[in-house]
């Protein structure tokens, strides 16, 4: 098992500008840590994932390169498909792609133009497209929401195929993981979420004769230097009011540490840490976040 971990920004960050942002890119690069991960909120501080990785494609020649998540419904998959090509021809197969339906605001769902019912069904026919576009010529589709004829996409993507990671815990999503992902990135969770949810990942692929590579379970793990935030303790909450906040956000980098190897020891080897507290300096937080966790790397 090859564990691997990345480092990702989430959807609050400001840092958004060429100066602060390069700073990330470089040091992660430097750090030799696996990827960069960023998150799409039309309504948040973060920079647009697809822009923002192709500016850290342009100045990295090993780092990959990944959207945790970027959403679908609300997108032209012929467009998205073309973009997604040209970035991991031009980052020389280094795009790491995780989809998924959108945050569940109504805000989020306004500003994207897709009623919350319609996101699945746009979701499931987008990406099928999609991923016909990046290895036929002269696609033809005619479904309920896209319809395309004779369409050819250039360039390909160097990876054949891209490889598409699904996030989600809820057991629709789970189902979703297994009927259309390559791999599994959840948020959010704590160990036995993580162990009981791959299972039910699996056994939704072989019920419809797939198989999920059993290194392609990942964890996104948010983690904080100084506490639980508000914010996120409201919100979990709301929707896991049975769990000690802290059994899914680790305070401090030990507590990092232990909540990965709990997750290794249930099967997850790709990570995304993503922190909670905006540093003052980039190099030297991820500096420390090397130092307590990447010698777990495999």
């Amino acid at each position: 098992m090859k564990v691997r971990i990345g480092f990702g920004l989430g959807t609050h960050t400001p840092s958004n500008d060429a100066a602060r942002f390069g700073e990330v890119v470089d040091a992660l690069e430097d750090l030799r840590f696996d990827s960069l991960w960023l998150s799409e909120r039309l309504t948040g501080d973060a920079p647009d994932p697809l822009v923002a990785l192709a500016f850290a494609a342009g100045r990295t020649s090993r780092l990959k390169l990944g959207t945790s998540v970027l959403v679908l419904p609300g997108r032209n998959p012929v467009v998205l498909a073309k973009e997604m090509a040209s970035l991991d021809r031009l980052s020389s197969g280094r795009f790491l792609p995780a989809v998924g339906l959108g945050a569940p605001t109504p805000v989020e769902h306004g500003a994207f133009g897709v009623a919350r019912t319609d996101r699945a069904p746009w979701f499931d026919e987008a990406l099928g497209l999609m991923r016909r576009l990046w290895t036929e010529d002269d696609v033809t589709h005619h479904g309920e929401r896209f319809h395309v004829e004779g369409v050819t996409i250039r360039p390909r993507p160097v990876q054949q195929p891209i490889e598409v990671w699904l996030g989600g815990q809820a057991p629709s999503e789970l189902r979703r993981v297994g009927r259309l992902g390559d791999g599994w990135l959840p948020s959010f969770a704590t160990v036995d979420d993580v162990a009981t949810g791959w299972a039910a990942v699996t056994e939704a692929a072989a019920a419809h004769g797939r198989s999920i590579d059993p290194e392609h379970l990942g964890v996104l793990v948010a983690y904080s230097r100084t506490g639980v935030p508000d914010r996120v303790r409201s919100l979990l909450a709301h929707r896991r009011p049975e769990l000690d906040p802290a059994d899914v956000v680790p305070v401090g980098l030990e507590a990092l540490r232990r909540r990965l190897e709990g997750f290794i020891a249930v099967g997850a080897s790709k990570f995304v840490v993503l922190p909670f507290d905006e540093p003052a300096t980039w190099t030297a937080e991820l500096e420390a976040v090397q130092a307590a966790v990447g010698d777990l790397q495999t």
